[in-house]
């Protein structure tokens, strides 16, 4: 199983989706063509999922919570297609700074070896918009790692909508702001202490 994902047929989204990336799986993702194929869950009630349609002209990117380059073979990245992994995101955020996000945890996972790592939208307010009335958009966007060797948590947050801003939280943090306990088995004690996460670049600043 190459991700597991937690789905609301309210939203219409992922509530969260989840990884075990290690080292060798990200060295043979390396050079695996994108399949960009897209599609309805069809495992899912008609009434509770997601359509093309429902992003067509909307303005807003498909945007993968499991990241289509974790994958290491054309089957698991295929599933990542699915909508069931997706959320509405504003392009700008979804093509920059979140994708540095996943360049940077892509290469923590190479530097430590492996990680945990689930992704999901925060929903929050209480004017929410959404896509032809089906598809809630996030207001933000969570990325959480757990190291398993070293015992460290921690989380990176950002706000659906453009600009290169965002911010390093506990897993504790967004647990409560997403109402999800998204690591059961650890302490509150892991939870609540911060990992030292590595710098997510812009585009166009020196390192990348």
């Amino acid at each position: 199983l190459a991700y597991a994902a937690g789905h609301s047929g309210i939203t219409r989204t992922p509530l969260w989706s989840a990884e075990h990336l290690t080292r060798d799986q990200l060295l043979d993702a390396r050079g695996l063509k994108r399949s960009n194929n897209f599609r309805a869950d069809t495992r899912l009630p008609y009434n509770e999922r997601a359509e093309l349609s429902d992003y067509a002209r909307s303005g807003y990117d498909r945007g993968h919570m499991s990241p289509s380059a974790d994958f290491a073979d054309q089957s698991s990245q295929d599933e990542s297609f699915l909508l069931s992994n997706m959320i509405p995101q504003e392009p700008e955020n979804n093509r920059g700074i979140h994708e540095k996000i996943e360049s940077a945890v892509r290469r923590e996972v190479k530097r430590r070896g492996e990680l945990y790592v689930i992704t999901g939208p925060l929903f929050q307010g209480s004017r929410l918009e959404s896509l032809k009335g089906r598809v809630i958009i996030p207001t933000g966007i969570f990325k959480c790692l757990y190291d398993p060797i070293r015992k460290e948590s921690g989380c990176y947050l950002e706000q659906n909508a453009p600009g290169t801003d965002y911010s390093t939280v506990t897993v504790a943090e967004i647990e409560k702001q997403a109402g999800i306990n998204l690591f059961p088995a650890l302490s509150s004690d892991i939870k609540n202490r911060q990992m030292r996460l590595p710098i997510a670049r812009p585009r166009g600043r020196r390192g990348n």
